[in-house]
């Protein structure tokens, strides 16, 4: 039998396995992973110590802008305390309603006493004397006239109610005094019988019977 020696290939060593790269061991992760952990902490720290000088810097800056620099800085103070403090003297303390004095009373009574208060006009007499009569009241009833002709009489001082009537006006009951010598006279009675409380007599010439 014939040997094909072509088709015999020589026998080479047996392929095996390529030599594959060792598994890393646990402990070097373990090492790696707390070698970046402390570099974020490292990288943390740095950053917030950087904030907190950048901040105090900025406060700082703050302080300073808002004081007066320059030459001048020290007068410029020294003139905003002096006008604080007069100021703080020239305002003074409001004063409540508790605090006010008292209003005098013997000034309010002066004030009464000047409203109340009468003068007494004394008319220069004319060169012919004439008599006169004053008249204090005219009333429709003769009981309103007696009641006058009573206070006058309280007063110290005689008067009359005369009834007169007319077509035009009718009946009135009239209260007068009189008759005075002159106006001086008159007028002194009607002056006494205003601080009487007797007002709006009417001093007239004599013309009754």
């Amino acid at each position: 039998m014939a040997i094909d020696y072509a088709d015999k290939k020589p026998k080479g060593k047996p392929k095996g396995k390529k030599p594959g790269r060792k598994p890393a061991s646990r402990g070097s992760s373990k090492a790696r992973q707390a070698q970046l952990a402390r570099a974020r902490q490292r990288r943390t720290l740095v950053a917030f110590l950087l904030f907190i000088a950048a901040f105090i810097a900025f406060l700082i800056w703050l302080r300073s802008s808002g004081e007066p620099s320059g030459p001048d800085a020290p007068f410029l103070l020294q003139e905003e305390q002096e006008s604080s403090e007069v100021e703080a003297v020239e305002v003074p303390a409001q004063s409540t309603l508790e605090d006010l004095p008292q209003a005098p009373q013997e000034r309010w009574r002066y004030i009464e006493e000047l409203e109340n208060h009468e003068v007494e006009v004394i008319v220069p007499e004319r060169a012919e004397s004439a008599r006169r009569l004053m008249q204090c009241g005219s009333f429709r009833r003769e009981n309103d006239a007696q009641t006058l002709r009573a206070s006058i009489a309280m007063n110290g001082f005689e008067s009359q109610v005369r009834r007169t009537e007319s077509a035009e006006h009718g009946i009135w009951f009239r209260v007068i005094l009189g008759p005075f010598e002159n106006l001086r006279s008159a007028q002194s009675v009607n002056n006494q019988l205003r601080r009487g409380g007797i007002h709006g007599c009417q001093i007239w010439l004599w013309n009754l019977d």
